[in-house]
């Protein structure tokens, strides 16, 4: 993305096909390496956005991905179409992640319709802007942390009895995690939650061989964008960073790609990749 995006709304969740300008999210310049040849990946919030640039990468370097979104039909099928053009499976897993039951239904459906786990990205998310906590409900408070981290724990719970030596798991975290948001509250509560349990999870994983880390991006032109924020904000999304525009999704999910090859990153575990379009932190 060249600039920030003009001011446009649409209804939650969000779609792709909606979008002005459409995001890049399809990785039509990457050529795979067979990275991942022969691994079972899952994806959360894969039909669109960093998790469809991610599952159709995973699938350019071997991979089979199954995908779990909410209810975004379209967008998925698109996604799958491009899993499958590249050769792999996709298997569709649609339903709302802030269920505990479905959780575990993911993982069990990925490893009964592709044999098996050796991926597995953390990636839904839901946010609503507020203006003061005074405006955050409790109920919004609640589906949050059940969307953006209680998922986190329940499926890296459930996948774990699939998995082994050499297997990664991706978490998305956000910048927001790192430096807070204040009309993110909650949102930037559970993405600080990632980062820990990234932390706390390599260390408890290590000697299973299982890797574990995290990538926190600055701001991303993805549907939840104009489905979150009103238009002024879609207007001057991104504009902060020293780069002076969002990332598009083609431009993050290669870090996801990194993580998750043992060939390139077989010593990184409990790591939090931040790529914010040049903003530095201190500390």
């Amino acid at each position: 993305m060249s600039q920030t995006p003009p001011p446009q709304s649409q209804p939650y969740p969000g779609k792709s096909g909606e979008m002005t300008p459409q995001p890049r999210d399809e990785m039509r310049d990457y050529a795979g390496r067979g990275l991942l040849d022969g691994k079972k990946a899952l994806v959360t919030g894969g039909d669109s956005g960093i998790g469809r640039a991610v599952a159709v990468a995973f699938a350019k370097e071997g991979a089979d991905v199954a995908i779990a979104y909410l209810s975004e039909h379209e967008d998925a099928a698109h996604t799958s179409s491009l899993v499958k053009a590249a050769g792999r499976r996709c298997v569709l897993l649609p339903g709302d992640l802030g269920d505990r039951a479905h959780c575990a239904s993911v993982v069990e459906q990925t490893v009964s319709e592709l044999g098996g786990l050796d991926v597995l990205v953390n990636n839904v998310a839901y946010q609503e802007p507020v203006d003061g906590l005074e405006e955050l409900s409790d109920e919004q408070w609640e589906h949050t942390f059940a969307v953006n981290i209680h998922s986190y724990f329940r499926v890296t719970k459930a996948a774990l009895a699939h998995m082994g030596q050499g297997s990664a798991i991706v978490n998305t975290s956000s910048i927001n995690g790192l430096r807070g948001n204040k009309t993110l509250i909650d949102y930037s509560a559970t993405k600080g939650a990632i980062n820990a349990f990234t932390y706390a999870m390599a260390q408890n994983l290590v000697e299973r061989g299982i890797r574990i880390n995290a990538v926190a991006p600055g701001p991303v032109w993805t549907p939840l964008i104009p489905a979150t924020f009103p238009e002024e904000k879609v207007e001057s999304f991104g504009e902060q960073v020293p780069m002076g525009r969002p990332a598009d999704p083609d431009e993050i999910a290669p870090s996801y790609v990194f993580f998750a090859s043992n060939r390139l990153s077989s010593y990184y575990t409990g790591e939090v990749l931040a790529p914010i379009g040049g903003e530095t932190l201190p500390g």
